[in-house]
């Protein structure tokens, strides 16, 4: 374990974990922090998407500023968390993260002695986070509150894709899990948010490429199954905000749509299957949000917080 100033800069703070090795080697987590200006014993508790990591700070400085500790976790194999000998985002089971998220949890309860803790996440992390709390139940004593933004709920694209094509992508991944799963992707999205292409923000783009990581069958059937057992109903135990665009499109080429949709995942899966996810479920479609809808253009953004500052004074804080 070692603490260091985080590639953000100061005040945020990077800590590294290691894990047993893996079929590839050591593996480690990375858990960024950002305190609020006054002892709190409250947070919140991130976790980012595929191809992604943490470097939303308008989104901790959000939090700081109602008095939460502020702590970000890349998970394994993920941005900061990425090893040369490594492939990048890989998985064959998504519970491969539970020990990412016990330990972090455990950073930010016991060690760090919140006992109010809101937890975050982004698209793939949504799905992650939301398996990891139904299984760990009660031992998550101090959960106030989960806040997922564009969660990945189901697969996108036709019905036959969703139904025959699981299930081949399930024999190859346990044939071939390491097969990459052919795909097209045009970079359209990240480029919409890179401040040196169509975007205003910065981030590491050999830890968040403009064309995405390889997908591989192994980690797709892995995200299969768990969306079979989201759909079957969960319980997180607290809670939840789901956030998401108003619309999903599927663009060819850089334009106004591209800065106004979720154009990574459909917005109807999420409508459909966030009520899957516990027994107190706030949805709110944000209209002309972007995927990351706290990387929207400055409306809809700032109509993002907006909800989350209500639902976070009525279900969280009130």
């Amino acid at each position: 374990m070692s603490v260091t100033t985080d590639v953000l800069g100061e005040p945020y703070l990077a800590e590294t974990i290691d894990f047993p090795p893996d079929d590839e080697g050591p593996i480690v987590a990375t858990l960024v922090s950002r305190k609020a200006d006054r002892p709190t014993g409250r947070a919140v508790l991130h976790v980012h998407g595929f191809a992604d990591y943490f470097f939303q700070t308008g989104y901790a400085e959000w939090w700081n500023a109602r008095g939460y500790d502020f702590y970000a976790v890349d998970l394994r194999k993920y941005g900061r968390s990425i090893r040369p000998h490594q492939t990048p985002n890989y998985v064959a089971d998504l519970r491969e993260y539970f020990p990412d998220l016990d330990a972090v949890w455990s950073r930010v309860t016991e060690r760090d002695g919140h006992t109010h803790v809101v937890t975050s996440a982004h698209s793939t992390g949504g799905l992650v986070l939301a398996l990891w709390a139904n299984e760990r139940g009660e031992d998550l004593a101090g959960l106030a509150g989960m806040v997922l933004n564009s969660p990945w709920l189901d697969l996108q694209g036709p019905a036959l894709l969703r139904t025959i094509g699981t299930a081949v992508v399930k024999q190859l991944g346990r044939r071939s899990p390491r097969r990459a799963i052919p795909r097209k992707v045009d970079g359209l999205y990240a480029r919409s948010l890179h401040r040196d292409h169509d975007g205003e923000w910065e981030f590491d783009l050999s830890w968040k490429p403009l064309k995405s990581w390889p997908v591989f069958a192994g980690w797709l059937a892995a995200i299969r199954h768990g969306h079979a057992e989201l759909h079957r109903g969960l319980d997180v135990g607290c809670p939840v905000l789901v956030l998401s665009s108003d619309r999903s499109t599927w663009p060819t080429a850089m334009g106004d749509d591209v800065h106004s949709h979720d154009i990574v995942l459909d917005v109807d899966h999420i409508r459909r299957w966030s009520t899957a996810i516990g027994r107190h479920v706030t949805y709110a479609a944000v209209p002309g949000a972007r995927h990351d809808v706290v990387l929207s253009l400055p409306e809809p953004r700032a109509a993002a917080y907006d909800e989350l500052g209500r639902w976070l004074s009525a279900y969280v804080d009130g």
